[in-house]
């Protein structure tokens, strides 16, 4: 009866506040286009134990709307950032992380060695010793991955390169905390080879248990239909894995990251993600508001010159490490930027470091407690970041193009929507240069700060085609909607350059009849194209024998083929969708 009743006090409270930021504070901030990040954070701030918390002795009403013990809601809090892992583990496979192996241990351990290099030389000559300076600089190295991911996400060049670093920090985790107690005179060294061998045979045991068993357990609970027990398979999964590897001294998260992609191989990983999707999303906006509440507003009013040189010192010394390294990795100098503000605030790993390093008896208490406030105060102005980082990223792209960026050897993309980003990242899977051009300017707006190579012009312009040189283009793709300005553009490309190859999406076979007239490579009427693989999937779902199927598909395009050559006069047959082998062979 009175864990019921603490419940039912303080616990009924504390959802209160949790759901009430879901459910009010966060639409709000969604309809005014500020980034939920910073409204969680705000009210962790505000209910918490530095806010309106303080005020409930002298006004106890107060405590139905605040969070006053932190550690209450930890758990939950930690589940979160366990879920966002396992999230991200859904949308890798194997293969990506293989490929992403260079980067993963060599940007990312210089990265944080770099970070820590620069940052504990500056406290040295702020008068730190060595050793405070050494754990500080790498416990105020590492990045949050709780915020920078779900900011961007890991499909995106910013996404990609974050991931790749922060997932390096999150394995370095482990054998930090065990440096720092080593020197603390707790042991440590044995620990960190004990922690290694256990690991490569927990992870081999993962991956063999994942490669058999989850198929067939994921397959009985969907046959169940019933999407609770569905539910409650794929949190057993993540929670399982995750123990595992807390258990023998690795990070939780590793285990859920793990166990991300062993389900991200399996024909169940779209329905898993939707179904833990809303538990995530609130787990870590628990989590978000213990950062609001870690932030001690006393200590940042008393000392706010202090702290507010020391954020600064971190995010200078953070965004110079890692833009010059993904700069000297081949990233273009916007990208690069973009990233390195990103990653440059601490981390939620940052607060774990340095209470082991207080613990130790390595970092003086007061230090701790003042580098907790910069981290907590680092981690609220994250989305801020981002926001300045897409700026400047549009600057420093733009200043980049204006200085000499040429069409010399690219493709060209002429309208950058759905259809212009698809080409382009097929471009980009093959390692293809591109430039698109697009005359819309929040397109283009989006579209850069995306990472797409992204030119503001409008190409129905006169003059525009010469001050592209487009003949030097290896070809030109023209994806505008607009059936019109597609034909006049590719005729007038076609009179001046011969032989470039032209691709042009076509409305219908009457749109591709005028584009092959004036002069195109390729016309691909994109109507007739999704209409003959939508009839392609209803008749194979409903029975019909494949063979039979793609045989009546390949006449229906035979008949457009001709309907296409007499509508346009044209003395040979239109590819339309067709490629011979003999066309993807390259030449001897």
């Amino acid at each position: 009866m009175a864990g019921s009743h603490s419940f039912g006090g303080q616990g009924l409270s504390d959802a209160l506040v949790i759901l009430g930021a879901a459910g009010i504070v966060i639409p709000a901030f969604a309809r005014l286009k500020i980034s939920p990040i910073i409204g969680f954070i705000l009210v962790g701030i505000i209910a918490g134990p530095s806010g309106l918390g303080a005020l409930v002795p002298d006004y106890p009403w107060l405590n139905a709307v605040t969070i006053t013990n932190r550690d209450a809601i930890e758990p939950f809090a930690e589940f979160g950032i366990i879920l966002l892992l396992f999230s991200i583990g859904l949308e890798l496979s194997f293969r990506r992380l293989m490929a992403m192996r260079k980067t993963i241990f060599r940007v990312g351990a210089a990265e944080l060695l770099g970070g820590a290099l620069l940052i504990g030389g500056g406290l040295i000559a702020m008068g730190n010793s060595l050793t405070a300076a050494a754990l500080l600089g790498l416990a105020l190295a590492m990045s949050s991955t709780a915020l920078v991911l779900p900011i961007a996400g890991t499909s995106s060049p910013v996404g990609k390169a974050a991931f790749a670093m922060l997932l390096f920090e999150d394995l370095a985790l482990v054998p930090l905390l065990f440096v720092f107690a080593s020197l603390g005179g707790s042991g440590g060294w044995a620990e960190i080879a004990e922690v290694a061998w256990k690991s490569v045979v927990v992870i081999g045991a993962m991956l063999v248990a994942g490669r058999f068993l989850l198929p067939p357990l994921f397959a009985q609970a969907a046959r169940t239909k019933n999407p609770e027990i569905f539910q409650a398979v794929s949190l057993l999964t993540v929670i399982l894995a995750s123990m595992a590897t807390s258990a023998i001294g690795l990070s939780p998260i590793v285990g859920a990251l793990i166990a991300g992609v062993l389900i991200a191989e399996t024909e169940y990983h779209t329905e898993v993600e939707a179904m833990t999707a809303p538990l995530r999303g609130l787990a870590l906006g628990v989590f978000l508001i213990t950062v609001g509440m870690s932030l001690d507003i006393a200590t940042l009013l008393n000392n706010w010159s202090q702290v507010l040189a020391g954020l600064v010192l971190v995010l200078l010394a953070k965004t110079l490490v890692t833009s010059l390294l993904l700069r000297l990795s081949g990233m273009r100098p916007g990208i690069a930027a973009q990233t390195g503000l990103l990653m440059s605030s601490p981390s939620e790993t940052t607060l774990i470091l340095l209470g082991t390093g207080a613990a130790a008896g390595l970092i003086n208490p007061e230090a701790a407690s003042f580098w907790v406030v910069v981290t907590a105060l680092g981690l609220t102005v994250t989305p801020l970041l981002d926001v300045l980082g897409r700026r400047i990223a549009r600057r420093v792209d733009r200043g980049s193009i204006e200085a000499g960026d040429t069409v010399a050897n690219k493709t060209v993309v002429f309208g950058f929507g759905r259809v212009g980003r698809m080409v382009a990242d097929m471009l980009v899977e093959h390692d293809r240069d591109y430039m698109a051009v697009e005359s819309d300017i929040d397109h283009v707006i989006a579209a850069r700060s995306d990472g797409y190579n992204v030119l503001f012009g409008d190409v129905g312009r006169a003059g525009m085609l010469d001050r592209l040189e487009i003949g030097s283009a290896k070809a030109v793709v023209l994806t505008m909607d607009d059936p019109v300005l597609v034909v006049r553009i590719a005729k007038a490309i076609r009179e001046d350059f011969p032989d470039l190859p032209i691709i042009a999406r076509a409305r219908d076979t009457d749109h591709a009849a005028r584009l092959y007239r004036a002069g195109v490579t390729d016309a691909v009427p994109e109507a007739l194209e999704a209409s003959l693989q939508l009839s392609e999937a209803v008749l194979v779902d409903i029975g019909v024998a494949m063979g039979p199927v793609i045989a009546s598909i390949h006449e229906k395009r035979a008949q457009l083929r001709a309907q296409i050559m007499d509508e346009g006069h044209l003395a040979e047959e239109p590819t339309l969708g067709r490629r011979r082998l003999r066309d993807a062979v390259p030449p001897a």
